[in-house]
Order: structure tokens, then sequence, then C-alpha cells
């Protein structure tokens, strides 16, 4: 099978690093029970991430995942913590038909600027099963105890 061709009955992810980033780590789990694998900036030298500002920054690898599958790519605790930067479409979700570099949507919500330097660890990546689902529409819904109570309506 070639790379990239994968079916339901197929758990076989591929990973190809791209020619400028094979100096970098693929993705990788830091411990034996951390749900997700890091990801490395393949910046040049270095990207200065201002207050406020927004950056996409590559990771230097492309996947294929089979069908049933994604990645979600989340902002690092650390990184949150101790120096603002999150991303603004967390998780952003990778699905398995793309097939271009994996990049990271970063914003720096500190008040200094934010150097990343090539291979800084800058996400993490998890990957998910997905279950595809079909609608049927309609005109009422069945009763639950909630209702259609809304945000808070729970409790806080």
């Amino acid at each position: 099978m070639s790379a990239g061709n994968t079916n339901n009955s197929d758990n076989i992810f591929y990973i190809k690093q791209l020619d400028n980033a094979k100096d970098l780590p693929l993705p990788q789990y830091m411990t034996s029970l951390a749900a997700g694998m890091d990801l490395f900036a393949n910046v040049e030298n270095r990207f200065i991430l201002k207050p406020m500002q927004r950056a996409v920054i590559p990771c230097g690898f492309e996947m294929a995942m089979p069908a049933g599958y994604e990645a979600q790519i989340r902002p690092r605790s650390g990184l949150a913590l101790k120096h603002g930067i999150s991303m603004p479409n967390s998780p952003g979700t990778i699905d398995a038909d793309y097939r271009g570099e994996i990049r990271v949507l970063l914003i720096n919500f500190g008040e200094n600027d934010f150097i990343i330097n090539r291979g800084d660890r800058i996400a993490q990546m998890i990957i998910n099963k997905v279950e595809r689902i079909l609608f049927t529409s309609v005109e009422q819904l069945s009763e639950s105890i909630r209702g259609s109570g809304g945000f808070g309506s729970t409790g806080c």
C-alpha cells in the first residue's frame, strides 16, 4: 500500500519528515504515560512573537492518518502558565485527509515578547478516533431533566 492510501481497517499512520527539518525530532511522547506528543518548531533561527500577535509556526513534518482518526493540536500548559502562549483555535483539528505540513497557530497573551527558537517544543498533538454520525430531522426532541437550560444551568 502506498503512504496515504488508508481505509477503516487500517490503523497505520505515516509520517514524512521534511528536508528542511531533518535535524528536528519527530513528534514524541516526553514521558511513558503522556497523552500528547510534543511538536517542535521548524523555524529558520528564531521567531519573535510579540504580545497579542498570532503566528503560524511550522513543525517540519507531514502525516497521513487512516479514515476515522483526527489529530488535535493543543497548547503546552507550561508555555501558557509561564509566558501566556496559547492557541486561538484550541484545540486545532487535523483531518485524516490533510497532507500538508503540520503547523501550529500560536498567540502571545503575555506582556513580553516570546522567542521561539528552532527545535523548541511549541504544542502537543493527541490522536483520537472520530465517529461519523447521521442526523435525522425531527419536529420535536425527546424531553430531558435539563431541558433547554444552558450556560450555568446545572450550577457553577
